[in-house]
């Protein structure tokens, strides 16, 4: 068995050390622990972390989130060691897992929830751009549509765009507490500034966030297009800009993960220049 130590104030610079090894499949544990700190008060972003150490360094860790979501960065064996750790010491139910696949399916059998329900249970594909190589869509291009953070007016439209992009990618089930936990996050990034909107002919017509943003890379997610406004390439428009707008600002890479048999969202990613280099695993159990 590993020595496992729940991490304190103090080690965030060794816990990013030990993360920045694995950038493409850290992003939401190396940028939670940057905005939020290491103490879990139950707030937003914030965890509890532990640490599984080789002599004096870092070699495996697993938060358990606010929200439940178990996050795992265990490359050398030590998912399940760090996983029930971190649960045991946050005293929460486990509402989920994310990480590498494989991490993921050990951490899950660790805790004996591979049995349990699920609204999702998909080995995603790892995409990643280096965003000096990002292709533009000839409309953006054009200018014939654009994209900006949402406005104010703008934020009841995108709360029922969350709820349908919950509804259809991650097996929510609809109702009043969706509703609420849609609010809340699209409420978040929207304070973060980290959610774009694309506009055409003056009209939101995609949406799409940074679900964690690094100064040197960016993670994207929650990327929708109404039905109704699908295989215009809205969608890989929105995206596209978003990343011109942070390559602007200093950051060179952008990394996703989707769900391979989502052939439309695949092609869109690979028309913007992105690389499939490997797996992702999201688990949401069922409420």
């Amino acid at each position: 068995m590993p020595d496992l130590r729940l991490l304190r104030p103090g080690d965030e610079a060794a816990l990013d050390r030990f993360l920045a090894g694995y950038a493409d499949t850290s992003m939401f544990l190396r940028a939670n622990a940057r905005a939020a700190g290491l103490e879990d008060r139950g707030e937003p972003m914030q965890g509890t972390y532990v640490a599984a150490l080789e002599g004096d360094r870092i070699a495996g860790v697993a938060a358990h989130c606010w929200n439940g979501m178990v996050l795992v960065q265990a490359p050398h064996g030590h998912a399940a060691a760090v996983t029930r750790e971190a649960v045991r010491r946050s005293g929460r139910a486990v509402t989920g897992f994310s990480g590498p696949w494989d991490q993921v399916v050990a951490a899950r059998r660790a805790l004996g929830l591979a049995a349990a329900s699920v609204a999702k249970d998909s080995r995603d594909e790892l995409y990643v751009l280096d965003l000096a190589r990002l292709v533009v869509p000839p409309a953006l291009a054009a200018g014939e549509v654009r994209c900006r953070h949402p406005q104010a007016a703008e934020l009841d439209l995108l709360v029922a765009w969350r709820v349908a992009f919950a509804t259809e990618a991650l097996g929510a089930t609809p109702g009043p507490e969706l509703h609420r936990a849609s609010r809340a996050d699209v409420l978040l990034q929207y304070e973060r500034g980290s959610d774009w909107v694309l506009l055409a002919d003056s009209a939101p017509v995609a949406y799409s966030v940074f679900n964690a943003m690094l100064p040197e890379i960016v993670q994207i997610g929650g990327v929708w297009t109404p039905p109704e406004l699908r295989g215009r390439g809205y969608a890989r428009s929105a995206v596209a800009g978003s990343l011109l707008a942070a390559r602007r600002h200093g950051v060179s890479r952008a990394v996703l993960f989707a769900d391979p048999a989502n052939a439309a969202a695949r092609a869109a990613y690979l028309s913007l220049g992105f690389r499939i280099v490997g797996d992702y695993g999201l688990v949401l159990f069922a409420q």
